[in-house]
């Protein structure tokens, strides 16, 4: 065993050997419980982040925490390789994506072996091999026969210069995303898979995740949104034309002033035939990106239609209006509009002055009060100036509306959601062509089975604006059944792959089929996820939908995807900066800046190591290129090694919460792990005695009880806790305490010989180079990994001495050690033995005698 642990000497040697060996490849077995734990796969974009490295980290953990106790672990790794940035690195770099993503690929892949992760490698997946995204074709094929896909036309967020459909997510302040183009909207024919007809069981599922984060979950059922209300059709005053709305507030009907539509509404189309003012308004509506999470704060904007709408119940007119808020996609792209309580809607009326009439007055004993004059009043309580139904709370005015619409045929309840079916369309290149198809009359076919997969070409030249397939009318040409026919040029949202990849690892190779049902069932749902928050709603939902597909198609048997879910929080770095000749900001990395800090670690003076010239911290931010404070993994492993990286990411935060990056700390980590293999060498250098419990001394028990303390600690930790920071701390204190004590006799050795064992294996998950190559060096038989996980010796945590505290009014006057089973009365006597227990008791009078037992006796005193 050599002296000094040096990790560029041990990493590679045993990356060599877990490659050699295949040791993480697995397969189905039947006598094993197994444990299947994923990472969100990464995107391809050339090089890995430290938000990587810490996403991998934690799974890598758990993996092999499993693994130590006894289970069969699958722990597969692939690439998210589709999607627009590999088109637009394709451009600035002059290369076409696929020979980008590749390569990137590539280098990715060594990067995470460096890092010395146990994925099975066997089981890779990149989601541009048409392998892949053939079944995922051939599957939207299937959902299309089933009546779960269709076409329609749709207003979407266009992208002018990416030439693409932007999620309202990737709409910045009206601007694309990447390219900061001002977004418009625009109708296309646009692919949908009706989630919608799983709303309900998406939403009641969710009460199944019991081992979700709770924000996920919220942020899940917000956005299904389901609610209960009444459908209510509303007549033309100028026609026998109808339109409905939808509400959730009917104890408010009396109350509408006004009805809104939205601009690409019937209504609002044909008063912009007879007004050019309401079709420029209507126009300017159609090119202004308009999220749902943008209501609240927009300028309420609308014109008047000219048209009025009859009140089904009091038969009064009512004014229509185009109005900004209102959305098309959402509802019926209607809305009745009662100001006087909702906030949106009296902002327009009072923009537009438009009546305001209030219908609902606080509760009888409730402290609300109504302030018509300066706002909406929104919550519920009792009907006022609405005619029959005057004196009746919300749930009776909700009712008695609904009966009374029903009765007249003019009114539905009926369950609404806010979630929208998924348009699966995009118009870039880089992506699975989609497998429809369209005869010289614009019939849809879907392709056949021996058409798949419909296969992206990759040797292409981007342009920068229009797609291969579609600017080459050559590629869309085909037949079916002898007849002329064209491929559908639009391509599958990247949301496609990533939402059945973690079931194609079940089966990664298998041909005949999207996935082997045997292997499938035998590892799902998967046990463990770990990924970003940012993902809490879109891929998430999308994949337990994709799931539930699979499950109606027999293709799996569960209902949910993934079983736990953790979700890491970001890394964060010093950002440093000048000002340049214009007064602008310069970034600087933080890898080129020295600084001093004070005794809290913060940044007191800071400057540039090459020219010693000042330069300015704004604390901490996430890492990112746009502040240059990016920490690159692959220098800080040459540096320190992959175990003390792994170890500074496990320890330095709860997985949940931000970790700051620490040039300290690492360094910190780096000194753990040389304290370790020091405590290795000295316990290997005095041999191997067997444990003798009989023999222990005093000070033996006590060890061996903080040792075992220990191991209960970190399992449950790790394995139910998952506070993996605590768990190490645990680890840190126990060696502390070891590397403190004897070696002097045989029980202190046998003793070492036991914790170390069961240091080694606790740290194994962690740091697994160090602990692999010190099992070895140890003489231990096989691998480290096969070892089982130590269990905890009961009889060592029966303590046969208490350490009492012995206070006099509060204060610490002396330390006693009694027997465990000491009574109140014998640790009194033991207590006032004490000189310096009766220095402050003589003389004065005792009024009590506080005694908690086995910590604490309290004398109170005056």
């Amino acid at each position: 065993m050599q002296e000094q642990y040096n990790p560029q000497d041990i990493e590679s040697k045993v990356q060599a050997y877990w490659d050699e060996n295949q040791v993480f490849k697995v397969t189905e077995d039947e006598s094993k419980e197994k444990y299947y734990c994923l990472s969100m796969f990464p995107y391809p974009s050339g090089r890995l982040h430290m938000g990587h490295v810490r996403n991998y980290t934690i799974g890598d953990v758990v993996s092999r925490f499993q693994r130590l106790q006894g289970k069969n672990v699958m722990q597969p790794m692939g690439w998210d390789a589709f999607g627009l940035p590999a088109e637009n690195a394709a451009i600035k770099n002059n290369t076409a994506p696929a020979k980008w993503t590749y390569e990137n690929i590539d280098y990715m892949r060594n990067q995470l072996k460096q890092l010395g992760f146990g994925y099975d490698w066997d089981r890779e997946i990149a989601t541009c091999h048409p392998e892949y995204y053939k079944w995922e074709q051939w599957f939207f094929t299937k959902l299309y026969e089933k009546g779960l896909v269709y076409k329609k036309m749709s207003t979407v967020n266009w992208d002018p210069v990416d030439q693409t459909v932007l999620a309202n997510e990737q709409v910045i302040d009206g601007r694309g995303w990447r390219s900061g183009a001002i977004v418009e909207q625009k109708e296309i024919p646009q692919w949908f898979i009706k989630i919608t007809d799983y709303a309900q069981e998406l939403l009641d599922d969710l009460d199944k995740l019991d081992h979700w984060p709770e924000q996920v979950k919220t942020m899940q059922r917000n956005w299904i949104g389901r609610s209960e209300g009444l459908e209510i059709e509303f007549k033309r005053a100028d026609n026998d034309d109808t339109f409905r709305v939808y509400t959730t507030r009917p104890d408010t009907f009396m109350g509408v002033t006004y009805v809104a539509v939205a601009a690409g509404h019937p209504i609002a189309q044909e008063a912009a035939k007879n007004s050019d003012a309401v079709a420029m308004f209507v126009d300017e509506c159609k090119n202004t990106k308009v999220a749902e999470a943008d209501m609240a704060t927009m300028d309420k904007k609308g014109i008047a239609t000219g048209f009025y709408a009859i009140h089904p119940l009091t038969g009064k007119q009512v004014p229509i209006w185009v109005a900004n808020f209102v959305l098309m996609d959402y509802g019926s792209g209607a809305v009745m509009a009662v100001p006087a309580h909702d906030q949106r809607d009296y902002e327009f009326a009072s923009t537009y002055g438009l009546e305001i009439t209030q219908v609902i007055a606080p509760a009888a004993g409730s402290e609300d009060t109504v302030d018509l004059a300066n706002q909406a009043f929104t919550e519920k309580g009792v009907l006022v100036n609405s005619g029959e139904f005057d004196g009746l709370e919300f749930d009776a005015a909700f009712n008695a509306v609904a009966d009374k619409l029903e009765a007249l045929g003019v009114g539905e309840r009926k369950v609404n959601f806010r979630l929208r079916d998924w348009g699966v369309s995009r118009q870039r290149y880089w992506g699975s062509p989609i497998p429809m198809l369209s005869d010289e009359n614009g019939q849809e076919i879907a392709a056949t089975e021996d058409m798949l997969p419909v296969r992206l070409p990759e040797d292409v030249v981007m342009n920068g604006v229009t797609s291969p397939i579609k600017a080459d009318p050559e590629w869309a040409k085909t037949t079916v059944n002898g007849v002329p026919a064209f491929h559908e040029t639009d391509t599958f949202d990247t949301f496609m792959e990533s939402s059945w990849y973690y079931a194609r690892y079940c089966s990664p190779r298998f041909d005949e089929g999207m996935i082997e049902p045997g292997a499938a069932n035998y590892w799902l749902p998967v046990n463990q996820y770990i990924g970003g928050i940012e993902h809490a709603i879109l891929h998430l939902l999308y994949s337990r939908f994709f799931h539930k597909l699979l499950r109606d198609f027999g293709l799996v048997n569960s209902d949910e995807p993934f079983e736990r879910l953790l979700c890491q929080g970001m890394v964060l770095a010093e950002t440093f900066y000048r000002k340049d000749e214009k007064g602008g900001d310069v970034w600087i990395s933080p890898t080129d800046v020295q600084t001093e800090t004070d005794e809290k670690g913060r940044v007191t003076k800071a400057w540039h190591k090459v020219d010693g010239e000042p330069v300015f911290s704004a604390g901490m931010s996430k890492m990112s290129k746009s502040k240059n404070n990016g920490i690159d993994p692959q220098q800080v492993i040459a540096e320190y090694g992959a175990d003390t990286v792994r170890l500074f990411m496990m320890f330095t935060a709860p997985p949940e919460q931000t970790l700051e990056w620490s040039d300290s700390g690492v360094e910190g980590a780096m000194r753990f792990l040389k304290r370790i293999w020091k405590y290795a060498v000295d316990v290997e250098t005095v041999g191997y005695q067997a444990l003798d419990k009989a023999a222990l001394s005093n000070d033996q028990k006590v060890l061996r009880r903080e040792l075992h303390k220990a191991i209960a600690k970190v399992t449950d930790d790790v394995e139910r806790r998952q506070t993996f920071n605590t768990a190490i701390a645990a680890i840190m204190e126990l060696s502390n305490k070891l590397l403190k004590a004897p070696l002097a006799d045989k029980q202190d050795v046998a003793i070492a010989n036991e914790a170390l064992e069961a240091l080694l294996i606790m740290l194994a998950p962690i740091t697994p180079h160090m602990c692999h190559q010190l099992w070895q060096d140890l003489g231990k038989e096989g691998d480290i990994l096969d070892a089982s996980w130590p269990t905890v010796d009961e009889s060592a945590l029966v303590e046969d001495e208490k350490l009492i505290i012995v206070q006099v009014n509060g204060k610490l006057r002396a330390k006693l050690t009694v027997p465990a089973d000491a009574t109140k009365e014998q640790v009194e006597a033991l207590a006032f033995a004490e000189d310096n227990v009766t220095k402050f008791t003589d003389g004065v009078t005792i009024r009590k005698v506080i005694y908690v037992p086995g910590k604490l006796l309290n004398v109170v005193a005056n």
